[in-house]
């Protein structure tokens, strides 16, 4: 199988503040994460590189970063394309990632399960348009810090363990667990010590509470519906993981306490 993603409009601010060994690793995890949630084992790239101007230090540096986090994860460069745009105001990096799926998943929430969320390394490579809008021209370290990637810990998890369902959380953020929801509702609380300080910020700029869950990964990046029996094996293998909540009978809706105010709401 293939699956092709890029950075979207974060490269705006990659392009600013040169921070290009994390815009690799934007549009690295946005293709391996997706590959996860299919038990998918990457084996090969090709890239394309897109700059408003060229700039050879900048090309050079995005290739070398490429190439050495392909060669830790034994994924192969088969080709590349750069191209300049003059008229760009950003860079993007887009790539398409070759893999062969080992550990087929019907991808379902069952009723019984717990959730288990592993946590964000903050914005990932979502939400950036609406905080461009939000700060303007004020610029933060977190614009820039890179998405963390789950393809790892979650086929270590599918190789011993059952996992009925998982969802990376990126575009469309909570509201994409109804995908695999069918004939189940799901309830997520977890407490605000768990979210990364940038999401109580951009709150307090008058989010409402279905944007932010709609909007940004509010602290999880991806998640996993466990059978109970499983959860706590899970739990110790993924250290830094845990329980955002439980898989219920119901009609596809996802309920949420928000831990910015603990109001409930659904989608």
């Amino acid at each position: 199988m293939q699956h092709t993603d890029g950075i979207g409009t974060k490269g705006l601010y990659h392009w600013q503040k040169r921070t290009f060994d994390n815009a690799v690793m934007d549009a690295l995890a946005m293709n391996l994460n997706d590959l996860a949630m299919v038990g998918a084992i990457p084996y090969a790239i090709q890239n394309h590189i897109v700059l408003p101007k060229d700039d050879h230090g900048a090309i050079l540096d995005i290739v070398k970063n490429l190439a050495d986090e392909c060669r830790k994860r034994k994924i192969a460069m088969t080709g590349g394309e750069t191209s300049i745009h003059s008229d760009l105001q950003g860079m993007d990096i887009s790539i398409t990632v070759s893999a062969f799926i080992k550990f087929p998943q019907k991808n379902q929430c069952r009723v019984g399960d717990v959730l288990i969320g592993l946590p964000s390394s903050g914005l990932h490579s979502n939400g950036v348009t609406k905080v461009r809008e939000l700060f303007k021209k004020q610029y933060r370290k977190e614009f820039t810090e890179p998405t963390k990637v789950y393809i790892d810990e979650v086929l270590s998890v599918l190789a011993k363990h059952k996992v009925n369902g998982m969802m990376h959380i990126t575009g469309g953020a909570f509201t994409k667990l109804k995908d695999i929801l069918n004939n189940t509702n799901v309830i997520i609380s977890y407490p605000k010590k768990w979210v990364p300080s940038i999401f109580h910020d951009i709150y307090t700029k008058g989010v409402p509470n279905k944007v932010m869950y709609s909007t940004f990964n509010c602290g999880i990046g991806f998640v996993l519906s466990i059978p109970k029996s499983e959860a706590y094996q899970v739990l110790r293998k993924l250290k830094k993981s845990f329980v955002i909540g439980k898989v219920v009978k119901g009609g596809g809706a996802v309920h949420i306490t928000s831990a910015f105010n603990d109001r409930e709401f659904v989608f």
